[in-house]
């Protein structure tokens, strides 16, 4: 029975992921690798184990798909405006000067222009769900490094439409390419506009109608059929079904349904973008790679190489420093998935000779195996490179050389301006020191204190004073640079009082067993001024209001560990029985 045999495929699918993972993550490597591995293994290539690959490929699609449109719902459209300049001047060249690149080298390498022109096009491009997904295990999606990898993701992904149709053109009249990509490209604009406008329109009242009827699995329909449909619509005007669930989020995230929607999507882009990395590591023919491992291997290292170059020089060109610059170049090294659908219909349009696709196809798996230890080399190299002489310490030190009792704030991002505000108020000297050189540079126009510099490095501490402070704040995005500022403080300066911000409860409650005076979680605090505000409504005195927040914050919210007690339990069966 067909049905049985794509049931066993799952089952084995999912067995190979609760061993794997787990493994990975036990050895402090991204799940992404743990995922490739599990699909190398079960895979065709490896113990064979799978009957219907291609349906679990058809399956997994709907990964970054989901992906796409998670992101979609965390940015606004006045977020994407800003962005222009990376989506279309860094995105652009990034394509088109690595495409360039590669496909120069393709020629050189005996291949005939059409199918240069194909595999430069094809490297070009980059891995949107691998890039992403360790950008949001690491925290690091909203800061400076990837924010700018995103934007040259999302133009890629924009470019996959016109590049799908280049790849079915070159076998053909050469004359017409430029003028069937004009036409394709004026139509997918239109199409994008005029989805994008419609939708702004309608989503609204029709969620508002689909809500008034309170029944949460219409509304969950609702949000599949939106992402599915205005996929599939953004997929036959020759533009990616991911890029359509982009849009599809974006159009949402301006609607006040945008949370529930999240919650609902949110499992389904967490398992299909696992089945999503394992089809990857199906990919991966070990055999092939051993019997041609010269080749394989020498194409690797170029188009890592070529990539990691041209990306980090057109970063530096857009004013990012070199470290920074350095760590996107690792990130969007590698190969991306729509390579595999370039170089198949570049085989079927009879461009590409079967055996450079099959080389090309294992350099590009094994490309995407690697990102998420390039991730962490970029990191690690970014670190060393800071590590230079700044010539801000010089400043940090005479800022501070008379600084008595100030508080030494880590990050100078929301968290760290509210702090400072109040801290001035209450005339306490401060001392803020963060990452971002273009900020820091506005803040120091406004005659603040603020510093660029990396707070987890032990001169950095010492030049802001870190002996002589009444306290320090670490309020650093990211969770590593949030442990990594931590230990450092602590090891140096084990007196002094540390707050943290933590992300939620069970990272705070990590932060403390680090050696954290206090961790502060966001949730926790956004939860509690919520829970206020409710009671207030409800009726309740200020008085009780300001008991019950007392006494969830005592312990450092110790209380939350326990779980919620069913109306009629504890305090509540305490107020409701009288007294004898």
């Amino acid at each position: 029975m067909p049905e049985s045999g794509f049931l066993l495929d799952i089952l084995f699918l999912l067995v190979a992921a609760v061993l794997v993972v787990p493994i990975a993550q036990r050895f402090r490597l991204s799940p992404i690798l743990g995922y490739l591995v599990a699909g190398a293994l079960i895979g065709p290539y490896g113990f064979a184990l799978l009957d219907d690959v291609k349906g679990i490929e058809t399956l997994a699609k709907f990964g970054v798909v989901f992906l796409l449109f998670m992101i979609g719902l965390e940015l606004s459209v006045e977020r994407l405006r800003v962005m222009a300049r990376l989506v279309f001047g860094l995105g652009t060249t990034q394509v088109v000067l690595c495409g360039v690149a590669l496909g120069g080298l393709a020629v050189w390498w005996g291949e005939t222009i059409p199918a240069a022109i194909l595999i430069g096009a094809g490297l070009a491009l980059s891995s949107t769900a691998l890039v992403v997904q360790i950008l949001v295990e690491r925290g690091e999606l909203a800061n400076r490094v990837g924010r700018t990898a995103f934007g040259v993701l999302l133009f890629q992904d924009l470019a996959v439409g016109p590049l799908l149709l280049l790849a079915g053109t070159l076998g053909g009249d050469a004359a017409s390419i430029p003028m069937v990509l004009g036409v394709t490209a004026v139509k997918a604009a239109l199409a994008l506009v005029a989805i994008f406008i419609v939708g702004r329109l309608l989503l609204r009242p029709i969620y508002r109608v689909i809500a008034s009827t309170a029944n949460p699995e219409i509304l969950s329909a609702m949000t599949l059929l939106i992402v599915l449909g205005i996929g599939w619509a953004t997929e036959q005007v020759g533009i990616s079904m991911a890029l359509g669930a982009f849009l599809a989020g974006m159009m949402l995230a301006e609607t006040e349904y945008r949370h529930h929607v999240a919650a609902d999507i949110q499992p389904l882009r967490a398992i299909f973008l696992g089945l999503f990395f394992m089809t990857v590591g199906m990919l991966i023919d070990l055999p092939f790679i051993l019997e041609n491992l010269a080749v394989v291997g020498v194409l690797v290292t170029t188009i890592l190489l070529v990539k990691t170059f041209f990306i980090t020089l057109l970063c530096r060109a857009f004013a990012y420093p070199w470290f920074r610059s350095l760590r996107v170049g690792l990130l969007l090294a590698q190969g991306g998935e729509f390579a595999f659908v370039l170089f198949a219909a570049g085989m079927q349009g009879g461009v590409l000779p079967e055996a450079t696709a099959q080389l090309l196809l294992a350099a590009v798996s094994l490309t995407m195996a690697l990102t998420p230890l390039l991730a962490l080399l970029g990191a690690w190299l970014s670190k060393a490179m800071v590590a230079a002489p700044e010539p801000e310490l010089e400043e940090i030190s005479e800022e501070t050389e008379r600084l008595r009792g100030h508080v030494i704030i880590a990050g100078f991002g929301r968290q760290g301006q509210t702090v400072a505000r109040l801290l001035t108020e209450q005339g306490i000297p401060y001392i803020a020191v963060d990452m971002d050189a273009q900020n820091v540079a506005v803040w120091r126009a406004q005659e603040l204190p603020v510093f660029f510099g990396d707070v987890s490095r032990r001169d950095v501490l010492q030049a802001a004073g870190a002996s002589r402070a009444l306290a320090a704040l670490i309020a650093v995005s990211g969770v590593q640079a949030a442990e990594q500022t931590l230990a450092q403080l602590r090891r140096h300066f084990p007196e002094l009082p540390i707050v943290v911000r933590a992300h939620d409860y069970r990272h705070g409650r990590a932060l403390e067993a680090a050696g954290a005076t206090a961790a502060v979680s966001e949730t926790m605090e956004a939860s509690l001024q919520l829970a206020g505000t409710v009671l207030r409504a409800s009726g309740a005195s200020e008085e009780d209001i300001n008991r019950l927040m007392e006494e969830a914050r005592a312990d450092n919210y110790a209380s939350f560990a326990n779980q919620i007690q069913p109306p009629g339990s504890s305090r509540q069966a305490a107020k409701e029985t009288p007294a004898s």
